[in-house]
């Protein structure tokens, strides 16, 4: 889960009334939370992005080049992989593996192993500028990224050989993400779009209708029903996530609005038994903030 310029201490931060979300997408059901736990720094600057990777793991990128593997729980750092040039902005696991991928400032995408050596497993160079999407396929075969250069590629994640390149004037790649179970990559754009893209032939599949603001993130749901994409603002205009469909009328169903500033990051939470489907959202205005999916109402 990309989130905002933290400074480089791994912190928790609890405070949401009816279930506690796990790194494993289960929902473990508690009483009212109201707890904070802060960790020794992991990094020795800013912390860029940060992903769960397995239930009790997470990794991280950071301005100080590197990408580590730490114990939520613990606080301990197991892992740190040194590689990159320049800053790492985005990391990203694939699903039930031991790899991590981290794309940077310094213009490539790196694979490194959980239980490998501490340098990269596979490089994947060619963009022109700052890697800042990066999205791992469903069956870990390959990897999608998106630059400021206009251009998102396609990888084989074995070799290391770039499969296709695409690219569309002033598409400033913000973030992408793969549509769990299928070949659909979203992107989001500078050009305040949101684009659904075909990997088998690296196409554009669909573009939903421009928004007002600048597109800085997005999320698939599980089910591959939905995508979140949120928006930059300033004094309250603009901020907002929107909710969009994947499947059938792939319009705009409903927007999350109340953040101040600009939103950088929206999820979809993962659904207990007990609970109405969630999604949250983090904003420069200091805030993170939980929403129902169906009725755009706060936690």
């Amino acid at each position: 889960v990309p989130v905002g310029r933290a400074m480089g201490k791994l912190q928790s931060k609890i405070s949401f009334h009816t279930a506690k979300y796990r790194a494993d997408g289960s929902v473990e059901e508690t009483g009212p939370v109201r707890a904070v736990r802060q960790h020794s720094p992991v990094h020795t600057d800013a912390v860029t992005s940060v992903a769960a990777l397995k239930p009790e793991l997470c990794v991280s990128g950071g301005r100080d080049k590197s990408v580590a593997v730490c114990s939520w729980r613990s606080g301990a750092a197991l892992r740190r992989f040194i590689g990159h040039e320049r800053e790492v902005t985005k990391v990203t696991s694939a699903l039930d593996s031991d790899r991590v991928f981290s794309a940077s400032r310094d213009k490539t995408a790196m694979m490194w192993e959980l239980h490998g050596t501490s340098g990269p497993s596979q490089h994947f160079p060619g963009h022109d500028l700052v890697v800042t999407g990066l999205a791992v396929s469903p069956d870990g075969s390959q990897l999608c990224t998106g630059s400021r250069d206009n251009t998102v590629r396609k990888w084989d994640i074995e070799t290391g050989e770039c499969l296709g390149r695409a690219a569309i004037s002033r598409n400033l790649v913000t973030h992408l993400c793969w549509v769990p179970g299928e070949p659909y990559v979203i992107q989001t754009s500078e050009d305040k779009t949101i684009r659904i893209w075909d990997s088998r032939g690296l196409q554009v599949a669909h573009t939903f209708p421009a928004k007002r603001h600048i597109q800085t993130c997005c999320d698939a749901s599980r089910d591959g029903r939905y995508c979140l994409s949120s928006s930059s603002g300033s004094a309250g205009e603009g901020g907002e996530a929107t909710l969009w469909d994947l499947r059938q009328t792939r319009n705009r169903v409903r927007e999350y609005k109340g953040h101040f500033q600009t939103t950088t990051s929206c999820i979809f939470l993962p659904q207990g038994p007990a609970l109405a489907p969630s999604i949250a959202t983090a904003s420069c205005d200091s805030t993170v903030k939980v929403w129902d999916r169906d009725t755009a109402g706060r936690g």
